[in-house]
C-alpha cells in the first residue's frame, strides 16, 4: 500500500504545487479549472455518469431476469462470463471494437450490405457515444457481477409479508424493496462512475486523443516538452483526479456498510 499507493500519491502531490523550476506555486490548479482543462473534467464527468447511469439500468434487470430465471448453471456461466468481461480493456477491448464497429468493421459491412449504413449520418465509434458504447462492454458485467449476490440475498419473506398484508406488486416494489436497495443502488452508481472516470488506455487506444479526457490530457502533457510546467500540471489534474475518485470510493464503502445491514 504504501510503495504502490501512498508513495506516488506523495509524489503527486508535491509536484502539483511546483513549477518546472522547483517552486512553490498555485498556478497548476488555476490552470486546471479554466479552458481545455475544465472542458476535459466535464466531458469525463459525464461519460462517467452516463455509463454509469445506464450500466446501473442494464445491470439491475439482468441481474433480476437471472436470479429469477432460476437457472443456476445460467447465472455461473453469466458470473464467470462477467468477471472476465469486467477485467477486459485497454488496447486490446479498443482493437476488438474497431474491428467489429469500425469503418471498415465486420459487423458495420454486414448491416450496409442490408441497407444500413452506420456511418451515413455522421456517427463513429471514435466518437463520445462510440466510446460509451465500448465502456458498457466492461461497465454493465462488473454491475452484474456485483449485484447478483445482493438480488440473491432478497428474503421472500419480504415479499410474502408485504402481500399478506394487503400490498401488490408495485406497491412491494416501492414502498419495501426499492428503499431497501437504494444504498447499495447509490454506492454501486459511484463504483462504476470511479471505474469510468479512472479508465485511460481504452478511451487513448480508441479515440487518439480527439476525446479530451482527463486521463489522456494527463499522458499528453506528460508525453509533451512544449508546454511550460507541462508535467507539473499533468500532476495537479492527477491530483484531481485522485479526489474525484477518493470521494467516489469513500461513498461507495459509506453506502456499501449501511446496505449491509439487512443482509446480515
Amino acid at each position: 500500500m504504501a510503495l504502490f499507493l501512498g508513495l506516488p500519491l506523495v509524489t503527486i502531490v508535491r509536484f502539483s504545487f511546483l513549477n518546472s523550476q522547483n517552486e512553490f506555486t498555485l498556478n497548476n490548479f488555476t490552470t486546471i479549472t479554466s479552458g481545455i482543462y475544465r472542458d476535459a473534467f466535464i466531458l469525463s464527468f459525464e461519460l462517467s455518469a452516463l455509463s454509469a447511469t445506464l450500466s446501473l439500468i442494464f445491470g439491475f434487470f439482468f441481474a433480476f431476469a437471472l436470479v429469477h430465471s432460476n437457472l443456476k448453471f445460467l447465472q455461473q456461466a453469466v458470473s464467470t462470463a462477467s468477471g472476465v468481461l469486467a477485467n477486459t480493456g485497454g488496447v486490446p477491448l479498443a482493437f476488438m471494437f474497431i474491428a467489429v464497429l469500425g469503418t471498415y468493421g465486420t459487423l458495420t459491412g454486414w448491416l450496409k450490405g442490408a441497407g444500413i449504413n452506420l456511418y451515413g449520418g455522421g456517427w463513429t465509434i471514435y466518437s463520445f457515444t462510440g466510446l460509451l458504447i465500448v465502456y458498457l462492454y466492461f461497465q454493465v458485467p462488473l454491475m452484474v457481477l456485483i449485484f447478483l449476490p445482493v438480488v440473491s440475498n432478497i428474503k421472500k419473506e419480504w415479499a410474502e409479508a408485504a402481500q399478506s398484508l394487503g400490498a401488490s406488486q408495485l406497491t412491494y416494489w416501492r414502498k419495501v424493496l426499492l428503499p431497501i436497495l437504494t444504498p447499495q443502488l447509490l454506492a454501486l452508481f459511484l463504483l462504476l462512475f470511479a471505474n469510468s472516470f479512472a479508465a485511460y488506455a481504452t478511451a487513448a487506444a480508441l479515440t487518439s486523443g480527439s476525446l479530451a479526457l482527463v486521463p489522456v490530457q494527463i499522458a499528453s502533457l506528460i508525453a509533451s516538452n512544449v508546454q511550460v510546467d507541462g508535467a507539473n500540471t499533468a500532476m495537479a489534474l492527477g491530483l484531481g483526479m485522485v479526489i474525484c475518485v477518493g470521494l467516489s470510493t469513500i461513498g461507495y464503502a459509506l453506502l456499501e456498510k449501511r446496505s449491509s445491514r439487512w443482509r446480515a
